[in-house]
């Protein structure tokens, strides 16, 4: 099988580089291309600048452009698609029907949105095939998003949730470790050690909430001893509206997905 990626930036190095560390594809099974060459040295990729030369050769081809260059990249390779050709999308707000009014006729397309933990091997993937994806194409889908992360089928009036509990959430969970190293900064804790103890904390807590099957309220309760430290940060993050306003952030993030 020939993969092909139109755009080699972060989320398809994140893509190619689990497919090639899990070995479901030897490098020169991956074709790549873009403008500026960031992958071949590093994954030892063929790369080009044609676009037509990935699309025309792919198997499975990954759309890993900006949501703003779809329209272009579409253009240039619709008339190129072999029948059959499995498209894979990563961009948020780009619906399948969208995607076949660009694309002009009937393609096997499975609309994904990874998030850029994907960059170290523990992203998590929503997936949604159109009704041309064949059951063996779905599996090969599958089993390519779960080489770099975790992956799930989801119904399509559901990828904009995904964008804000998901695609979008690193940010909110980077601003929580920052904030919380920086409070651990002011009462005297070396920099670097502060952002350690809080990202562990965070990974270790998700990694409870993922394993023990436990409901995050229950797990929460297992670290509040009455009238004790934790408990007393929890009322103060409860006074402040922290719920409140993780809620709203996240309702602002679907309605800017569904906008797009």
């Amino acid at each position: 099988m020939k993969l092909g990626f139109i755009g080699g930036g972060n989320m398809a190095s994140a893509i190619m580089g689990g497919i090639i560390k899990k070995g479901l594809l030897a490098p020169s099974d991956i074709l790549v291309a873009d403008l500026v060459d960031k992958v071949s040295e590093k994954f030892g990729v063929h790369y080009t600048k044609e676009n037509t030369e990935v699309s025309k050769a792919a198997d499975v081809l990954f759309l890993s452009v900006k949501p703003q260059i779809y329209p272009a990249a579409i253009s240039r390779i619709k008339d190129s698609l072999k029948e059959g050709q499995l498209i894979i999308t990563i961009a948020p707000g780009k619906t399948l029907a969208w995607l076949k009014e660009q694309f002009g006729r009937d393609l096997p397309i499975v609309r994904t949105m990874p998030n850029t933990p994907a960059m170290v091997g523990a992203g998590m993937t929503a997936a949604c095939p159109n009704e041309f994806v064949t059951e063996e194409q779905k599996a090969t889908a599958l089993e390519l998003l779960g080489a770099f992360s975790r992956v799930e089928l989801v119904p399509e009036h559901l990828m904009d949730v995904v964008t804000s509990v998901s695609g979008s959430s690193p940010a909110y969970v980077f601003l929580f470790i920052e904030a919380m190293a920086d409070a651990a900064v002011a009462d005297g804790m070396p920099r670097a050690q502060a952002y350690t103890f809080a990202a562990q904390a965070v990974m270790g807590s998700a990694k409870m909430v993922l394993e023990t099957g436990k409901h995050p309220g229950e797990l929460k309760d297992m670290v509040c001893s009455p009238a004790g430290t934790t408990i007393e940060a929890v009322r103060v993050l409860e006074r402040s509206g922290f719920r409140s306003a993780v809620f709203e952030a996240m309702k602002a993030c679907t309605a800017v997905s569904k906008s797009l």
